[in-house]
């Protein structure tokens, strides 16, 4: 080959790679991505971003009392819904501990004690003394990492209030 025939493949390669480059330069220019107020998906156990002042100085929301949607709850949408859980917890009575703690008669039973021998993280252990009753169950729930921050449970809860009302409907059931 003459060098004549190099010299047009190594100026076409070159001029490519200019031709991309000054594209890529050109696209930063005029896309720019903007951030998103909240993250679009929160994985559980990863600590949020920091807020902003005009957030940290605001009171977290408590969540609405759980007893009128317990009211109009459907414990087999609840079971239908506790799907996702059963991945770790059974439900059964006398069933065996998972990678969570056996869920039959859980309402009304004591936090973090008495599900088998199940080991209970020091997070939840904090809460010893205290029952599941609705009201607990709904704020764990919801986000088990907020009422029990450092807790095993990596599950991110159930945003929906009627969803929650309707798992502890069913777990109302398992006695």
């Amino acid at each position: 080959m003459e060098s004549f025939e190099w010299n047009k493949i190594i100026g076409s390669i070159l001029t490519a790679l200019i031709i991309a480059m000054v594209a890529g330069i050109l696209a930063s220019m005029l896309v720019r991505p903007s951030e998103l107020a909240k993250p679009v998906y929160i994985v559980a156990g990863v600590e949020k971003p920091a807020a902003a002042p005009a957030e940290q100085a605001a009171a977290p929301a408590k969540l609405p009392a759980i007893g009128p949607l317990l009211a109009k709850a459907d414990p087999k949408k609840g079971q239908q819904l506790t799907a996702v859980c059963q991945a770790c917890h059974t439900f059964t009575k006398g069933g065996p501990n998972r990678i969570g703690p056996n869920l039959w008669d859980v309402v009304g039973a004591p936090i973090a004690e008495d599900r088998n021998g199940f080991a209970f993280s020091a997070a939840l252990s904090k809460h010893h003394g205290q029952k599941w009753d609705p009201e607990l169950l709904n704020e764990w729930l919801d986000s088990p990492q907020h009422f029990a921050q450092g807790t095993k449970m990596t599950f991110v809860g159930f945003p929906q209030a009627m969803n929650r009302a309707d798992v502890i409907a069913y777990l109302q059931t398992l006695k």
